[in-house]
């Protein structure tokens, strides 16, 4: 599944007939409308438009000049000062004037792509975006971000039916076709013979053709520092046995959210060429109810040998995580990076915006804490409290997937996943929720792609002077 096409950017070479944008603050307004003649000035007055941010105003030719739109912008936006012009403005090419106030040419340009985006899959598109007139050096340095917040939001968006455990393999299968690599995937009662036995366990009470499995992308020389995604691809999910309300199972079709986050990622590092072995883990299930389906009370020997008690088989996202978190350790990589819609605690600690940041390295975290700042792509980090795990108590197991507690959810999610990693290996667990529950300027109602930027700029810095190349 390919992401949907750019339509939001418009080439230099239409420039010459593209109109003209003058971006204004309330601070510059009236030096800037000045300049535009009188009948600018009283145009502004009889539409009470001062350089408010998200107002926009078109200004005739008058005097042998031509034609111009005003857009008012406030500071307090930034990425998405202009994100919700493509959409409003009227269709068109439009190319920013030098007379606007300083704005980061690439700020823009990902604001503008960011608020032109639309799922068509199912219907057309409600609208012609405006277009923005983008250099092509601009164009160079933010078109890989986007084609991934695209990919995100698309896998995201797609509904189930379309979207199942051998589609979402699919897409890691792209990476293959796209740039080279190695590509493998264990299905049904193969995760049984290899030993993903909480994989299968979520799973197996999907039908045949929506079988369990993982699915594993390798790509990079064998001596660059070895850095491993994982991805939580739940595809939907009813609660299993432990069955969600309807308004609780409305959304299911995000659950594979953090696997949406893993691929695209990936696809920005073979972008970047960064100088790493890249391994990609996706485990694709269906939480379906059936006469097969995990119980309550069961028991799960895991990977880890870890036994583990189901509680609620409505926590099954952290299932599938832990056995891919396992083999991601026995790889003995520098550096594992989970994503997973997991926890609604989360979103009550934090809403839907900031990403729920876990990590075992101080460090790390700092550097993705400075990376989401400078990127406008933010993450908070929530501590491992590990006096919290005593939540996860079981009197038959080593430990329970849930607790009768209802306190600090998010955290009790990551101490699990924290059990399946080794103290010696470097691990990021982020919480995300993957979604819009509203219509905001660049970000439309639906799948959302958090922490890419940020993702992609702390590996940067981390990699991107490794003496080995990638194959």
């Amino acid at each position: 599944m390919t992401a949907t096409r750019i339509d939001a950017w418009a080439d230099p070479a239409s420039s010459q007939a593209a109109i003209a944008l003058i971006v204004v603050d309330a601070g510059s307004f009236e030096s800037i409308v000045s300049t535009l003649g009188e009948q600018a000035v009283r145009n502004c007055a009889a539409n009470d438009f001062h350089g408010q941010g998200g107002r926009f105003l078109g200004i005739p030719a008058s005097d042998g000049g031509n034609a111009v739109m005003l857009a008012g912008c406030s500071g307090r936006e930034g990425l998405f000062a202009l994100a919700s012009l493509p959409k409003r403005l009227p269709p068109g090419d439009y190319v920013l004037d030098p007379r606007s106030i300083a704005l980061d040419q690439t700020l823009v340009a990902l604001g503008w792509a960011l608020g032109g985006y639309q799922f068509t899959r199912y219907r057309r598109a409600m609208r012609a975006p405006a277009r923005l007139v983008i250099d092509d050096s601009v164009r160079a340095r933010v078109a890989s971000l986007v084609d991934a917040t695209y990919l995100t939001r698309d896998l995201v968006n797609t509904p189930t039916q379309d979207m199942g455990p051998a589609d979402l393999a699919g897409a890691v299968r792209a990476l293959v076709e796209r740039d080279g690599g190695e590509y493998r995937e264990w299905v049904g009662e193969e995760l049984l013979r290899d030993d993903f036995p909480t994989i299968h366990a979520v799973g197996r009470a999907a039908t045949a053709e929506r079988a369990p499995r993982l699915a594993m992308f390798t790509h990079g020389a064998s001596n660059a520092p070895h850095v491993v995604l994982v991805g939580k691809g739940v595809c939907f999910d009813t609660g299993g046995l432990d069955i969600k309300s309807a308004d609780g199972m409305r959304w299911m079709k995000k659950d594979m959210g953090g696997a949406a986050h893993a691929i695209a990622l990936a696809g920005l590092i073979l972008d970047a060429r960064l100088p790493i072995r890249l391994t990609v883990l996706i485990p694709a299930v269906e939480n379906a109810v059936a006469g097969d389906a995990f119980r309550p009370g069961e028991v799960i020997c895991t990977r880890s040998k870890l036994s583990v008690e189901i509680d609620n088989t409505d926590a099954e996202g952290r299932l599938v995580l832990c056995d891919a978190l396992a083999y991601a350790g026995e790889m003995k990589p520098d550096l594992i990076l989970d994503f997973a819609t997991l926890t609604g605690a989360a979103r009550v600690a934090l809403g839907a915006d900031l990403p729920a940041l876990f990590t075992n390295r101080d460090d790390i975290a700092e550097a993705l804490l400075l990376a989401g700042t400078t990127s406008q792509d933010p993450l908070w980090r929530m501590p491992l409290w590990r006096p919290y795990i005593t939540m996860l108590d079981s009197h038959v197991a080593d430990l329970a997937n849930s607790g009768s507690s209802r306190h600090a959810g998010a955290i009790s999610a990551a101490l699990f996943l924290e059990r399946f990693v080794a103290d010696d290996t470097a691990w990021c667990h982020l919480d995300v929720y993957s979604w819009n529950d509203s219509e905001r300027p660049g970000r439309p109602r639906g799948g959302e792609a958090q922490g890419l930027r940020a993702y992609l700029a702390f590996l940067t810095q981390r990699y991107a002077n490794s003496p080995a190349g990638m194959a």
